[in-house]
């Protein structure tokens, strides 16, 4: 896929992120949650267990200094469904490390919507991140991959996934998903290894938002 053309088909992509925690992504970057881990000092077997094992529930991690930041739940998948569909000999644990290594955005704001809509999130507020990618990609082209598919959802009739889920830009075939599905859903997800530390140099708004409904405009 050529770089302009990512820019033109999804000029702007979504992270839904926790309530509250704006602030805390201003001041320190949207950090993936092995980058959240280093920078909190978490470390051991609490680390282990948050990079290795299947989230059911949001978990709370505090550090002298710092605000109270929250690692977000993984309710969509499941160990045996993952068992499935795995490939390259990866288990549960290595794909949770995989995905515990990037920050993802959604390619378009009906998806992030249709998040904001499930059963596991329709009752809670959270803040949707709104990005320019013409910006992610000035500043972080070198550590952005794209997804086909949900990487993290095996509700429903889940996809094989394996290590070559996730392709640089250029070599992700986008005549294939155009086939496939139609140009604008060609992509699903947008990733960055390590996470994003200049949010205010791409952001383009933060809403708190509750399913559709918009509670509050952050930053604009």
């Amino acid at each position: 896929m050529e770089i302009k053309e990512l820019i033109s088909i999804y000029p702007t992509l979504y992270h839904m992120a926790e309530f509250g925690s704006w602030e805390n992504i201003k001041a320190n970057g949207l950090l993936s949650t092995s980058a959240l881990l280093d920078l909190y000092k978490i470390n051991g077997q609490k680390r282990q267990q948050i990079e290795t094992c299947h989230r059911s529930e949001s978990i709370t991690i505090n550090c002298q200094g710092l605000p109270t930041a929250v690692v977000r739940d993984q309710k969509p998948m499941s160990d045996s469904a993952l068992q499935k569909v795995l490939l390259d000999n990866l288990t549960p644990a290595d794909w949770y490390r995989i995905l515990n290594s990037k920050v993802f955005f959604w390619s378009s704001y009906e998806k992030v919507l249709k998040l904001l809509n499930a059963r596991a999130y329709r009752s809670k507020s959270h803040d949707v991140i709104a990005v320019d990618t013409a910006s992610l990609i000035k500043n972080y082209s070198e550590k952005i991959f794209l997804c086909p598919y949900n990487r993290g959802s095996t509700i429903m009739s889940p996809v094989q996934r394996g290590k070559d889920l996730f392709k640089p830009i250029q070599e992700y075939d986008f005549l294939y998903w155009k086939k496939k599905r139609g140009r604008a859903q060609a992509v699903t997800e947008v990733c960055v290894e390590g996470g994003v530390d200049n949010m205010l140099d791409i952001v383009v708004n933060v809403k708190q938002m509750r399913q559709q409904e918009i509670l509050a405009t952050l930053h604009s």
